[in-house]
């Protein structure tokens, strides 16, 4: 285990005329911060129920829908590494604080969007407020909070939003979509985003770092990743032979690698290489990057066997998310407790062990699975198994983090959880869509066009073929989760959290 991982990342300075320990508006900074990150998150999967409505609404094409979702991911996962070093550089909350207001105006543009080139513009600007607003909420922690109870609970906290955001944006899409209107998906973030600004007067600022941001490096790093996510998008779409697909994998490839080559050689770096010189935060990255796979994935297949197969509305389906959402919050409570007593090793290893019990859970739906005996459960058991592992893999992205590394050690382990998200929903769509052709030819198609015209048989061979190939899905997800655990166990070594802070 390498030094910088043993000792006690600096303890930073708290907000003036109070003491480290006794801060009386860290409930309120904690607050502010755990609502940032709810509001960022949830938006990645609040407009997935809407879609249909939005697609009725604005005429938007089939392959036009993709990208109200995609906009957002790329716009947020390709530039999270720049919105993590601009933290560091020009204060993290004014950077906190700019991101919010991109974010907040983005979402009232999108909520009157007249088309859907305006729509999807308005999904990239939220994207870039996300990305700026999400690293430096995490590194606002590090700032706002001394080490140990303190920013163990907030990390904790921290880590709660991060993992309910996705449920929580499927459960508010689904109610706004049935009971007001699409356009609610966008506007709730309005009175949200202002409520966190008017916080954000509470909040330490913190020391920066006074070097220059990374031009070259921003350009390159935040350009491969928008080649890489969007290639991988792209290649579940239209196949990974595409000569699109290709160019995208090929233009990423040369600007990730120049991306590297001026990280090692630049002398104030936007990725600074020596924060994957400890093997436990590089472990946490890894390991992110499969629980983002499987567990974005899992949303997405869950979400359409609900609607498409058990014929769920958009409320129905965002409330069966419920039983996810507990098993997720008791997880991540408990999880900030144990981080003191056990080893992150000791609590995420067994996680990622029972989260993949589920997705072996989910691989055996049928047609005509009850929620109560079957989905429910799964759902609860996975949650539980994510839950455990959002808190030491977050303290472990940042632990013996340097003070004016917190903003791209933070940044690195959002990017790792939204770039793996990508791949897993790309190769895991691929996977499904195989699997599913193979018994029906075209099997979505051939599912709508059987309720169209009345014909139960269609009907029933091609909802039988369809929820096949999401079960091959979650099996591959299952997969996931254990390589997730293979990386846990053999590169993450760290003791508890209690003694790094006592080092």
């Amino acid at each position: 285990m390498s030094s910088d991982s043993t000792a006690a990342a600096p303890e930073a300075a708290p907000p003036s005329g109070t003491s480290a320990g006794g801060h009386p508006h860290l409930g309120l900074a904690l607050v502010v911060i755990a609502a940032a990150q709810l509001m960022v998150v949830l938006d990645g999967t609040i407009t997935n129920i809407a879609l249909p409505s939005i697609q009725v609404d604005l005429d938007v094409s089939a392959s036009s829908l993709a990208w109200i979702v995609n906009s957002y991911a790329l716009a947020f996962g390709g530039l999270l590494l720049l919105g993590g070093r601009a933290g560091d550089l020009f204060g993290r909350r004014r950077m906190f604080r700019i991101g919010i207001v991109v974010f907040t105006l983005a979402s009232v543009l999108g909520g009157v969007a007249p088309n859907e080139e305006l729509l999807i513009g308005a999904r990239v600007l939220q994207g870039i407020g996300a990305a700026i607003a999400a690293p430096t909420a995490l590194s606002l922690i590090a700032t706002n909070f001394p080490e140990g109870k303190p920013r163990n609970k907030a990390m904790g906290v921290y880590a709660a939003m991060a993992g309910l955001g996705s449920t929580v944006g499927l459960l508010l899409g689904g109610v706004l979509t049935d009971y007001l209107d699409w356009r609610w998906v966008f506007f709730v973030n309005i009175p949200i985003g202002v409520a966190i600004l008017a916080g954000t007067r509470i909040l330490a600022e913190g020391e920066r770092n006074r070097g220059r941001l990374d031009t070259p490096g921003a350009i390159t790093g935040t350009g491969g990743l928008i080649a890489l996510v969007y290639a991988i998008t792209r290649g579940g779409e239209h196949g990974w032979t595409d000569s699109l697909t290709l160019g995208s994998f090929a233009a990423a490839v040369v600007l990730l690698v120049a991306f590297l080559i001026l990280q090692a050689r630049t002398e104030n770096p936007m990725m600074p290489l020596r924060l994957f010189q400890d093997r436990n935060r590089s472990g946490a990255y890894l390991t992110m990057l499969f629980m983002g796979s499987g567990m974005f994935a899992t949303f997405y297949f869950l979400t359409l066997y609900m609607q498409q197969i058990l014929n769920y509305s958009p409320v129905k389906t965002g409330f069966a998310y419920l039983s996810f959402s507990m098993g997720m919050a008791i997880a991540a409570a408990l999880g900030s407790k144990l981080i003191g007593r056990y080893s992150a090793r000791q609590i995420a290893g067994p996680g990622l062990l029972i989260a993949a019990v589920g997705m072996l859970w989910f691989s055996a739906l049928e047609p005509g699975s009850s929620y109560a005996l079957h989905l429910a459960p799964a759902m609860f058991v996975t949650g539980v198994g994510l839950g455990s592992g959002f808190v030491p893999m977050t303290l472990g992205a940042v632990s013996g983090v340097l003070p004016q590394d917190t903003g791209i050690a933070s940044a690195l382990l959002n990017t790792a959880q939204q770039v793996g998200g990508a791949l897993g929903l790309a190769v895991l769509t691929t996977v499904s869509t195989a699997a599913a052709d193979d018994r029906v030819p075209d099997a979505a198609g051939s599912l709508y066009r059987a309720m169209a015209q009345g014909d139960q048989t269609l009907l029933g061979q091609a909802a039988d073929a369809l929820t096949h190939g999401y079960t091959v899905a979650f099996m591959v997800a299952a997969a996931l989760f254990v390589a997730g655990l293979v990386i846990t166990v053999t590169m993450i070594n760290a003791g508890r959290q209690r003694e790094l802070s006592e080092e």
